[in-house]
């Protein structure tokens, strides 16, 4: 009986480590810890993470679907490669569910979904308002609040399918958008463009909402392209 007992104590833990290391492991792999590309050797995640090699294939396991590891035949997992071309094609099918998704969301939203939509956008603009040098050193804070943001805009789509697509193509677009961060200026520009697809999502216009919404996810991918030369095409 004890040994039992002993076991079904010691199961959670084991799926909050392995949870816990997937975690960190993708959020490092987007914001460019590990270069695209780079060879993830299981001796350095092991002194990274804490963690033994069983969870570690099973994390790595989970982020190749995602798209965001590979394998490669006799040498293991590597980051995912980066190019223009690739980030062209993730950008088109992420302004598509994007777009899709705030509509139906200003659709069906309620009375809870405008409250939600309001505390989001009240976090993200206090930063997005602050010194550009304050901004710099709060950026995870940032991060963490824009992404809250354009969760809580289509929050109220009732597809779920939909939402987990957008879901992932969001997280492709973030590690090309977080490569080319180190390169690009700050600006007031996306604090304004933040503000008009919160405006026309609150007063129920949902083909406004998407377009803006369209415009605004263009015009970060030709940023991107703009700032990041380390994976652009030689001309």
């Amino acid at each position: 009986m004890p040994p039992r007992a002993t076991q079904k104590q010691a199961e959670p833990d084991a799926v909050l480590v392995s949870q816990d290391v997937l975690s960190r492991l993708k959020g490092d792999i987007l914001d460019g810890r590990f270069a695209p590309g780079a060879r993830l050797r299981f001796a350095e995640l092991q002194k990274t993470y804490e963690a033994g090699i069983g969870t570690l294939r099973e994390a790595l396991s989970h982020l190749l679907p995602e798209g965001l590891v590979e394998l490669d035949a006799n040498r293991g997992f590597r980051v995912a490669a980066i190019s223009a071309e690739d980030l062209r094609d993730v950008s088109a099918l992420h302004i598509e569910f994007e777009q899709r998704a705030i509509v139906e969301s200003v659709r069906h939203g309620d009375d809870a979904w405008e409250a939600g939509l309001v505390l989001a956008f009240h976090r993200l603009a206090k930063i997005e308002r602050l010194p550009r040098e304050e901004r710099r050193q709060r950026s995870s804070e940032w991060l963490a609040a824009h992404r809250e943001f354009h969760r809580a805009l289509v929050a109220a789509c009732p597809s779920r399918w939909l939402l987990r697509l957008r879901a992932q193509m969001y997280d492709h677009m973030e590690r090309y958008r977080l490569v080319s961060q180190r390169h690009r200026p700050l600006g007031p520009a996306k604090r304004a463009e933040h503000e008009a697809i919160r405006d026309a999502a609150l007063a129920r216009k949902p083909e406004q909402a998407g377009e803006l919404l369209a415009a605004h996810l263009r015009e970060t991918t030709e940023t991107v392209l703009r700032h990041a030369p380390q994976f652009m095409p030689p001309p």
